[in-house]
């Protein structure tokens, strides 16, 4: 049973794809719904931008209270409208809350004026100020892995920015996003922050009222984001699909690397964008890693109190099926796992052995818990599989020798890369989150330009001495001036004979 049993022009029903059960219903709001709550955020914005960081400070950090006061109830959505384990559903919300006291308590040291140095002399006798202006209404549109965590990743950096922020969620999982804004409303602060529930028509008309648009989502869907955007010819950022490789060195600690790769493939039955999808391991340790991780994948329990839930829709479940399926009529070994369980979505954790690149497990994203394993000679054939990919966000790399770590991070064509860890990056707001190739264009996260994308950047130019009623370059135009505007600006910025507007001697 897909998460959406059936679409409905006003309506939309939520099961559980665990159990079927139905988990709630929400509005389809249509394009004039959109606009009018567009409107009544943008009408607000400018009171929310003027309580300056300090005073969107207070009521951020009352949301926050409002969330870790009712992560229970919150964990439950998120289990009922995604048919997640307990532990995997349970971290949303804390982690949201982190993320919230991050951009809270950091708003008004990276949103404050920055003085740039003239990069002349000819220039100290001015004063530059870059200043930043939040856009009215950033759009955000999330999808259904995390339905409450990704809201989280974005909506707090925009409203710290003084921005109105309309959120979109999926409509496969939009329960959990009715208590995030739920939430907002309820502690009584301003009114900018709206919901928008609905199909694509639902999200293409956030479009057409957003300043700035974030998405997160498949790659076919962000173009089509990417070129509506570029019509309206406001900024977006965009992170997409990802098929995130692990490369486990000879001299790495296989039992570390065994585990790691096992959570950072399955967490979530590997629906994550950064899921561990493809993994290279060195030909000497190969046998005993993947007896190693057959083991740990093998023996993970599924189901509310176990390791991992179930898939999201029935789409996805089917997905994951096709990879192993052609995988192993293309002789591909099952070590653990393998298929649908036949209970609603789930899909057993699965290791395949003695993959070859050009498997469609391997070079399509599978969004599922599969880690398929190929043998490698040494590293630089890992590095060059693992960078044969369309994608980039991001790698993980397991390693004894923390300068082999280091230099191989910096060999590999993503976004991220976790030394003997996985996922890590996700979690820590000071660092930039973002894809490389086709896994999306611009980043979020990365302390201060995390708060920055989502303002409007403005340069001031002031004198610092007092200034005279004509300025050497002003009307009427005079080549005496002239000439010597240009003899100063050359003696400060050009090198040698050149400074004082001779040519070389070997000219």
């Amino acid at each position: 049973m897909t998460a959406v049993q059936s679409r409905n022009e006003s309506l939309i029903t939520v099961h559980n794809p665990a159990t079927g059960a139905v988990a709630g219903t929400v509005p389809v709001d249509g394009p004039e719904t959109v606009a009018a709550k567009a409107a009544q955020l943008v009408a607000a914005q400018p009171e929310w931008e003027e309580l300056g960081p300090a005073g969107r400070k207070r009521w951020m950090l009352a949301w926050q209270e409002w969330i870790l006061d009712h992560a229970d109830h919150i964990t439950d959505v998120l289990i009922s409208e995604t048919g997640k384990s307990y532990v995997d559903a349970s971290l949303e919300a804390v982690a949201t809350s982190d993320a919230i006291n991050y951009w809270a308590t950091h708003a008004k040291e990276f949103l404050a004026d920055r003085h740039p140095k003239a990069h002349s002399p000819v220039y100290q006798v001015k004063r530059f100020t870059t200043a930043y202006r939040p856009y009215p209404l950033v759009g955000v549109i999330t999808p259904w892995n995390f339905p409450f965590a990704m809201p989280g990743l974005d909506v707090p950096p925009a409203l710290a920015a003084g921005a109105a922020v309309l959120l979109k969620p999926s409509e496969v999982t939009p329960l959990s996003a009715v208590e995030f804004v739920r939430g907002w409303t309820e502690i009584g602060a301003p009114p900018v922050l709206g919901l928008a529930t609905g199909y694509g028509e639902t999200g293409q008309a956030l479009i057409e009222h957003a300043d700035f648009l974030q998405f997160t989502g498949s790659t076919a869907t962000g173009r089509k984001v990417a070129v509506a955007c570029a019509e309206r010819l406001i900024p977006y950022g965009l992170e997409l699909g990802g098929k995130d490789p692990a490369i486990v060195l000879s001299d790495a600690d296989l039992e570390r690397a065994a585990n790691g790769i096992a959570w950072g493939g399955m967490f979530n039955s590997g629906q994550v964008c950064v899921s561990v999808e493809r993994v290279y391991v060195e030909a000497p340790v190969y046998d005993e890693f993947v007896a190693k991780l057959a083991a740990r994948v093998g023996g993970m329990q599924q189901g509310h109190d176990g390791d991992t839930g179930a898939m999201a829709t029935a789409a996805q479940r089917d997905i994951v099926s096709r990879h192993v399926e052609e995988a192993t009529a293309a002789g591909a070994r099952v070590l653990a796992g393998g298929k649908p369980t036949g209970v609603g979505t789930y899909f057993a954790p699965t290791v395949l052995a003695d993959v070859d690149p050009q498997m469609s497990c391997m070079a399509e994203e599978t969004f599922g818990p599969t880690l398929p394993v190929i043998k490698v000679a040494d590293e630089n054939e890992a590095v060059r599989l693992a960078n044969d990919s369309p994608y980039g966000l991001s790698a993980t790399v397991w390693t004894a020798d923390k300068r082999r770590g280091q230099r191989l991070a910096r060999r590999l064509e993503v976004g991220a890369v976790n030394i003997n860890d996985a996922l890590v990056n996700v979690f820590c707001p000071g660092l930039p989150m973002g894809g490389w190739k086709q896994s999306g264009i611009g980043y979020r996260a990365g302390g201060a330009a995390g708060i920055i994308k989502y303002c409007r950047q403005q340069a001031i130019t002031a004198p610092r001495v007092p200034t005279q009623k004509s300025e050497l370059l002003w009307y009427p135009a005079s080549k005496r001036r002239m000439g010597i505007a240009l003899a100063v600006m050359r003696a400060f910025s050009a090198r040698g004979r050149r400074r004082f507007g001779l040519r070389p001697r070997n000219s």
